[in-house]
């Protein structure tokens, strides 16, 4: 007898793999994180929203940022280039990135050896040296700035210029020395035996050695020196105001602020340009600044 062959099967119509009873669970789930991270949101809300209101204006017309709209439409991309064609600030961005980036080299080039020396050195004063690293961090810059003015100005001649600012980076900073020497505390003494052994002095076991396993805490007070130099207002108040061209951008703002105050749109956007390279620096460093900065507690 011949078989009969049943027909064949046709797609039927595909069902959520999901259940109700998964669905309800993903939701207290969801509800759940809500409610555990509240707090957090809102602190992240607080700081966020500040920002993005600074970037919408930054992108509205003359008129629309004098309305109460929130939205811009269109956008005005070229609000950035109307701030970069401002005279002198592209000499304040050049003369930011001096200040930071050659004091950022300096103060770290010249804490490290310091911090090492605190932190493995065994010498009669150590204990009392870093009881005055500590007394130079509480010690207020506008007590020393008199002195500090008459010294730079009237017996170097210097004033007018950032270098009052960056040549005393070159002998070290208080808190990037107490900051490294916390660090370097966690660093086994039994690597620097072994590079003793091999037959290293102390300079090459900081260069070959305690650099390397140092990076996070480098990373750590190279990142806190470099914003705190670019967001220096006093210093350079202090040394440069005689001088338009060796002015800042943090001290430029506040001339560009006062040449456009009804012009909302273009102080904004040249706010974010102060602000970006500060968050695209942080963005990318974020990681080792952390690291960095939790592992200057581990030990005493």
């Amino acid at each position: 007898m011949a078989q009969v062959l049943d027909p064949p099967k046709t797609a039927g119509p595909v069902t959520d793999p999901v259940t109700p009873a998964q669905r309800v669970a993903r939701r207290k789930a969801l509800l759940n994180w809500i409610a555990v991270h509240a707090l957090g949101v809102a602190a992240a809300l607080f700081f966020v929203l500040p920002f993005v209101f600074l970037v919408l204006t930054s992108l509205m017309s003359d008129q629309q940022a004098l309305t109460r709209d929130l939205w811009p439409h269109p956008f005005e991309w070229a609000n950035y280039q109307r701030v970069f064609d401002t005279p002198g600030f592209l000499t304040w961005w050049r003369n930011t990135l001096l200040y930071a980036g050659l004091g950022t080299v300096l103060t770290v080039v010249s804490s490290l050896p310091v911090a090492y020396a605190l932190a493995k050195f065994r010498f009669r004063g150590r204990h009392l040296s870093l009881m005055l690293v500590i007394s130079m961090m509480m010690l207020p810059p506008q007590v020393v700035v008199i002195p500090m003015y008459l010294f730079w100005a009237k017996q170097l001649d210097l004033s007018g210029t950032l270098w009052p600012l960056i040549i005393p980076m070159a002998f070290g900073d208080a808190f990037s020395i107490f900051l490294l020497r916390q660090f370097l505390l966690t660093i086994p003494d039994e690597y620097l035996d072994a590079a003793k052994v091999d037959g290293c002095g102390e300079l090459r076991a900081l260069l070959r050695v305690v650099v390397p396993m140092a990076r996070p805490g480098i990373a750590a007070v190279a990142l806190f020196q470099f914003f705190y130099a670019w967001n220096d207002y006093f210093g350079p108040q202090i040394y440069a105001s005689e001088n338009p061209g060796a002015w800042t951008l943090s001290y430029g703002l506040e001339s560009f602020k006062g040449a456009h105050h009804t012009d909302w749109n273009l102080t904004m956007a040249a706010t974010v340009l102060v602000m970006a390279p500060v968050i695209v620096v942080f963005f990318f460093a974020q990681k080792a600044f952390v690291e960095g900065v939790t592992l200057t507690g581990v030990k005493g």
